[in-house]
């Protein structure tokens, strides 16, 4: 049985104590507007203090709604959000990658949906590093994957994968569900349908499987046929994001 109040008091316990470990100042969470940066603001908020928190929306080519709702949980917990829109950004990097070549739509479509994530992710560190100038301590980025999207490797490498510090992600997809329930997320926040707000599809339908059959699998229960063989092959297919091949020399 999941005890969603004592993994929720065992975060909160997890970053105090990293915190107050290495001394730092505070943490810069990308604000998505969808459930999970939801909780991992509300954890960070009840551990370190709203006022330690610098939420950032990173608007690119994205949906309005977005950022309304990101706002919504920046008033809810309370904390700092400021926008820094990227779409320019990404037009202008467009620009410069046409110059190289006439490229169809379809040959750019997997680079322009990762350059985003990792656009985004150099945006976190440049205000990371930033904000620790202007507080003279240091402010560390927060990662906001779940277990589910880590199994099945949906993240792009390079980018929404790299972070000072994870707090949900050993937690299956349900899991960060009661999580959230318990730290009060906004109920139109905690189950609004998960999407990367890069490919206009959900989660699940680019994925081809649900979150829930992602959990059943971990969890060693039954799956259909079909969903089994797609979840190990993006299961295999995500090896490379965690093990760079790398040369070892011999020693003489």
């Amino acid at each position: 049985m999941f005890d969603r109040k004592k993994e929720k008091d065992n975060v909160v316990k997890f970053i105090r104590e990293y915190f107050e470990k290495n001394n730092l100042g505070g943490v810069v969470i990308g604000i998505s507007g969808g459930k999970d940066s939801a909780v991992v603001a509300a954890l960070f908020a009840e551990a370190i203090g709203p006022e330690r928190i610098l939420g950032v929306t990173l608007p690119c080519h994205s949906l309005a709604t977005d950022k309304s709702d990101a706002e919504i949980i920046a008033d809810f917990y309370n904390f700092r959000l400021i926008n820094l829109d990227l779409t320019k950004t990404y037009d202008s990097f467009k620009e410069e990658v046409y110059k190289l070549g006439d490229f169809t739509d379809e040959e750019l479509l997997n680079s322009d949906i990762n350059i985003k994530p990792r656009l985004r992710m150099s945006s976190l560190y440049y205000l990371a590093a930033l904000e620790s100038a202007l507080k003279g301590k240091t402010y560390v980025v927060a990662g906001t994957s779940n277990k589910c999207e880590e199994f099945v490797g949906y993240f792009t490498k390079g980018g929404d994968n790299v972070c000072d510090i994870k707090t949900i992600a050993d937690f299956t997809v349900e899991q960060v569900l009661a999580i959230g329930e318990e730290l009060n997320v906004p109920h139109n926040i905690l189950y609004k349908t998960p999407s990367d707000g890069l490919s206009g599809k959900s989660d699940e339908d680019k994925l081809g499987v649900t979150y829930k059959a992602i959990t059943n699998y971990m969890e060693g229960k039954e799956v259909s046929e079909k969903d089994r063989k797609t979840i190990e092959r993006l299961h295999k297919n995500t090896h490379h994001k965690f093990n760079i091949p790398t040369y070892r020399r011999e020693e003489k």
